[in-house]
């Protein structure tokens, strides 16, 4: 195959360089005070972002291991995507596919960047709702429920919402950390903690598309086993009229 025309092959070192200055050659005719210039603008920009999504895994981490992954991640990762919002997602991707993690690393790393990647995914996130679709009126125990697309359930094995440079626990918490992250209606982030049957009842209204919130809160209670059926369904009620003040719940189906 013929070489790339010189021009390619000058872009091809000048950006190869900017990426690892250290395994590859300053191209030539470029001054190589100039280009660490470049170098470090590059790098800062792309590392000021990171540590601006990730404040807390920044806060935590070491000064030389905070680098040291976001160098290689500048340097070695492929990215599926030039949007610059999407950075963080791809620094994830990065994390959990292509980082070679060392044993001081927390063991809550990977848990502790999704949940903080979570907050600009949903505040970016172009979905639109079709008020054609529901009900915002719509009784949500005779009517079926239906659930923002601005609304999402997340589970931890770790207590991500509360991990800090004075909270880093080293092992997983005796039950799974359940949180719900939603957009309200003034774009604000939101994220609720909810228990085991909160979430459940919100993962059983997002499969849902046919059932009332009655048959999703009797089979709640079933699940349960609960001595009392009603007490749940009455409780679960409750919950979904709170989501729907929020916005996590937009009405019922049309």
């Amino acid at each position: 195959m013929p070489e790339h025309p010189d021009f390619m092959q000058q872009q091809y070192a000048f950006t190869a360089y900017i990426r690892n200055p250290e395994h590859h050659s300053c191209p030539r005719d470029i001054e190589e005070r100039r280009m660490k210039i470049y170098c470090d603008l590059l790098y800062n920009n792309v590392e000021g972002f990171m540590a601006s999504t990730y404040p807390v895994l920044r806060s935590i981490m070491p000064d030389e291991r905070w680098h040291a992954m976001v160098r290689d991640y500048f340097a070695t990762h492929r990215s599926s995507t030039p949007l610059f919002p999407e950075m963080p997602r791809e620094f994830l991707k990065y994390l959990q596919l292509e980082c070679n993690f060392d044993s001081e690393d927390p063991p809550f790393m990977l848990e502790l960047a999704h949940y903080e990647w979570v907050e600009l995914a949903l505040s970016i996130l172009d979905e639109k709702i079709d008020v054609d679709q529901f009900d915002a009126e719509g009784d949500i125990l005779s009517g079926i429920p239906m659930v923002s697309p601005l609304a999402w359930v997340l589970s931890y094995q770790f207590p991500v919402h509360k991990i800090s440079p004075e909270f880093q626990p080293q092992l997983p918490g005796e039950k799974t950390t359940n949180l719900i992250v939603y957009r309200d209606a003034d774009d604000k982030i939101h994220f609720i903690e909810a228990n085991h049957v909160t979430a459940r009842l919100m993962q059983h209204i997002i499969d849902n598309v046919c059932e009332n919130g009655q048959t999703l809160l009797t089979r709640i209670a079933a699940e349960l086993q609960h001595p009392q059926p009603d007490t749940v369904i009455h409780g679960g009620y409750e919950i979904m009229l709170d989501f729907l003040n929020r916005g996590v719940l937009l009405g019922t189906r049309i």
